[in-house]
């Protein structure tokens, strides 16, 4: 393989170019571009045919970037721009070689940035930092499982210490993940859902018994009606477009409800087809709501209301009274709280005007089959929960769901995120899953519920969490209030990632940490029994089996099954009645236990090796039964409280450039929004950037407005001036992450408020003394 430390050249932040206007459509034959280019450049020919021709393959392995479900019929390129660059990011031959740990330190390493760490190749080898070093430096496999279990039987109790994992992990490695931690005496289980869809579990589970899609991919093509809201499939699931331009071949139409307008949702080129290269490509949203950040609620409850209003006038011929005596309650409390709703509340909290909710509900009101998609521009708002509430509510009074081409569709962000959950990866799993669990391995499971994401910040802080252990992902980049993450990593005594590159979260460590190399969903894993295989589960409930397609990059690699089971098997002695060693020689065996414990998954074995995998059970969407407590569906009264802008400030939303995924950077290029060779920048309209005294291309501080005596400052960042919502602004995650409190969270799903933060827009320091200085030798 390629030796480590290829040059990478690093953008003048200062130097950002800004082209005159964003782009109105979106993919076409810059997609397969910037696809192929960076597959061919970094992989080469014969490697890169190899992966992206197995990409999403009923055969081949599942990308490793978004949840968006496959199609029955698969077409030969079935990936996006985007699945491509984490394809390529992942199974690069380039790696980091023995000698970059003597050469780098951890001091050196943390003045480099994101795209520069992942650039570096992969890692291949266990590396140890111990107390008072600031380098790491090459183990063993045996001697990295010793340190690790030697530090976790020395804490007081279980409970000091926390098992992050991120949505990258497979079935297989997230059931022994969790029945490691379980075993050992836990169940601090934070994982990347914390942060992006947990919301959606709680608004959901509280009103139909489900926190999943309730929709199959064929129901898209089968819709009348179809409302996207707070999401920009161009950038972050870009597969879905193709599914919408089904739908509107099919007669559907759309509406796109954001802050900001996004390429993909206005005009869509699909690289597969004659009219994507040479035409026009297809128009995706028939209607486009520019809301305010936080005002998605009130939308939403204005429509409700409509609805009810129009029932009044054609009583019985708009509310589907059936399904609303047969499976719902709360019909009545619903009417009368909605009849109170004041229009000009909702006009200022949305920022719209009555004629568009007008139109938006008169097209709800014509459909007969309504999909109301959502993702994180929804989940990470403060009132996240009821506005999720408030979704079901409009889906429940006309039936929409439990029937073809309708029903509630949250887009989960990363590949197995969802299945994490199914497989136990959460804090606070129920009762039946944990007797399960420990009568299936002979132990008393406990039953306490653990912390979350959030929850175990503040315990590493506070000096409770005492050691911390990751399965993937980038945790302390990823989590809100980014020098308060810092710091509470740093007051740990050890941190051990299993990683397959570096990031950030490796350079922010305990008194110890380690780093445990593992092989990639894209790479062929060959164990004592024969080629394995791995299974996922989409956002829509399909699990399906994902085969590496390429050699490892190094034979030193373990996979996250076997690292777990070592590990396990290092820590517990025979503490759970596991056999950790037949676990990492056949991983038939693993699913031979979770078709035992996981409540839908019986037969496993036999059912994922199906052409196409399975389908998980889906009360709502099979059969309209919800497992809430009364066995029905929940129509819900939430009040209304708009989110209060003070004068001369501005609420900013953190979003992805079009060059990442997640916290890992491709590139410093957001081709969709105009933006090169830079992050800093700003997005904020041309009627604020007025009212605030600002100049577009102006460098500026963003000050968080946030009474806890906690400065929170981005420095020297550019304006630019876009086309969002008035009083709005956006800028790039995870460099905004430090604007966003720990303690600002969505009730009751404790997710960070990344989508409300507001700020203060400053000149920075230089450019306001120099300002100043102008002012005073101005003549009088």
């Amino acid at each position: 393989m390629v030796r480590s430390n290829p040059p990478v050249e690093e953008p003048d932040e200062k130097n950002v170019e800004v082209k005159d206007r964003p782009k109105d459509w979106a993919a076409g034959v810059p997609g397969v571009y910037y696809s192929m280019k960076p597959a061919i450049e970094h992989m080469g020919v014969d490697r890169t045919r190899k992966t992206l021709l197995a990409l999403n393959q009923k055969d081949g392995f599942d990308c490793p970037s978004c949840a968006w479900p496959d199609p029955n019929h698969r077409k030969a390129f079935e990936f996006c721009e985007n699945g491509a660059k984490a394809v390529t990011w992942e199974a690069t031959p380039v790696v980091i070689g023995t000698e970059f740990w003597a050469e780098h330190s951890l001091t050196d390493l943390r003045s480099r940035t994101e795209y520069w760490l992942g650039m570096q190749g992969r890692l291949t080898e266990p590396v140890y930092k111990a107390a008072g070093e600031d380098h790491y430096r090459p183990v063993g496999w045996d001697e990295a499982f010793s340190i690790v279990a030697r530090k976790l039987n020395s804490l007081d109790s279980p409970h000091e210490a926390a098992f992050y994992t991120s949505g990258r992990t497979s079935n297989e490695a997230a059931f022994l993940y969790q029945l490691f931690v379980r075993g050992f005496g836990t169940n601090n289980l934070p994982d990347c859902s914390n942060m992006c869809h947990e919301s959606s579990g709680w608004g959901m589970g509280q009103t139909i018994g489900i926190g999943k899609a309730t929709i199959t991919y064929d129901d898209f093509a089968k819709s009348d009606l179809i409302i996207i809201l707070g999401q920009n499939p161009g950038t972050n699931h870009p597969r879905m477009l193709t599914a919408l331009e089904e739908a509107k071949e099919y007669g559907a139409k759309i509406v796109a409800v954001n802050p900001l307008p996004e390429a993909g949702l206005r005009r869509y080129k699909n690289p597969q087809r004659v009219s994507g290269i040479v035409g026009r490509g297809t128009e995706i949203a028939d209607q486009f709501l520019q809301i305010r950040l936080g005002g998605d609620m009130a939308l939403l409850q204005a429509v409700s209301k409509r609805v009810f209003e129009a029932e009044e006038r054609n009583p019985g011929k708009v509310l589907d009274h059936d399904f609303l005596e047969k499976h719902c309650e709360g019909l009545e409390s619903l009417k009368e709280h909605l009849a109170q709703l004041d229009e000009q509340a909702v006009l200022e909290a949305t920022g719209l005007r009555s004629e568009e909710i007008d139109e938006l509900a008169a097209r709800y009101l014509r459909a007969e089959r309504v999909i109301i998609t959502w993702a994180m521009g929804i989940t990470q708002q403060k009132k996240a929960v009821p506005t999720i509430k408030e979704i079901i509510n409009l889906l429940l009074l006309r039936g929409n769901i439990g029937k073809p081409g309708a029903g509630a569709s949250p887009i989960r962000g990363h590949s197995n995120v969802q299945g994490d959950r199914t497989m136990g990866i959460w804090e606070q799993m129920p009762s039946t899953f944990l007797d399960a669990l420990g009568k299936e391995f002979s132990f008393d499971a406990p039953q306490d519920h653990g912390v979350d994401a959030v929850e175990s910040i503040h315990q590493m802080r506070d000096g409770k969490i005492k050691v911390l252990i990751a399965l993937g992902g980038n945790l302390v980049s990823a989590i809100s209030d980014t020098q308060v993450a810092e710091a509470a990593f740093a007051n740990t005594e050890m941190t051990v990632q299993i990683s397959t590159k570096l990031n950030r979260s490796h350079l922010i460590t305990g008194e110890e940490a380690l780093i445990l190399p593992t092989m990639g969903r894209t790479e062929i894993d060959v164990q004592e029994s024969g080629r394995q295989f791995v299974s996922v589960e989409d956002t829509v409930c399909a699990v399906h089996p994902s085969w590496g397609s390429v050699e490892p990059v190094s034979h030193t690699l373990l996979s996250e099954p076997a690292i777990i089971s070592r590990l396990a098997r290092e820590t517990l002695g025979d503490r759970v009645k596991a056999d950790w060693a037949g676990f990492e020689k056949n991983y038939d065996l693993i699913r031979e236990h979770i078709s035992h414990v996981v409540e839908g998954c019986e037969n496993y074995n036999e059912r994922i090796r199906q052409e196409g995998g399975f389908v998980l059970p889906n009360g709502p969407r099979d059969s309209r039964t919800f497992r809430t407590p009364t066995g029905r569906a929940v129509l819900t009264v939430n009040d209304l409280e708009p989110l209060e802008r003070p004068p001369g400030t501005l609420i900013l939303q953190t979003v992805r450039s079009h060059d990442q995924w997640n916290t890992t950077i491709y590139g410093h290029n957001d081709r969709y929004r105009g933006i090169r060779k830079g992050r800093h920048v700003v997005f904020i309209s041309p009627e604020d950037i007025a009212e605030l005294g600002l100049s577009d291309g102006q460098q500026v501080d963003l000050h968080g407005v946030y009474d806890d005596g906690i400065q929170r400052v981005l420095r020297d960042f550019r304006v630019v001036s876009y086309p969002t919502a008035r009083g709005c602004a956006a800028a790039y995650y995870p460099e905004a992450n430090v604007l966003v409190p720990l303690d600002s969270v969505a009730e009751g799903s404790n997710t960070p408020v990344s989508k409300a933060v507001l700020i203060r827009v400053e000149p920075t320091a230089g450019e306001a003394a120099d300002a100043k200085a102008g002012s005073a030798a101005a003549p009088a």
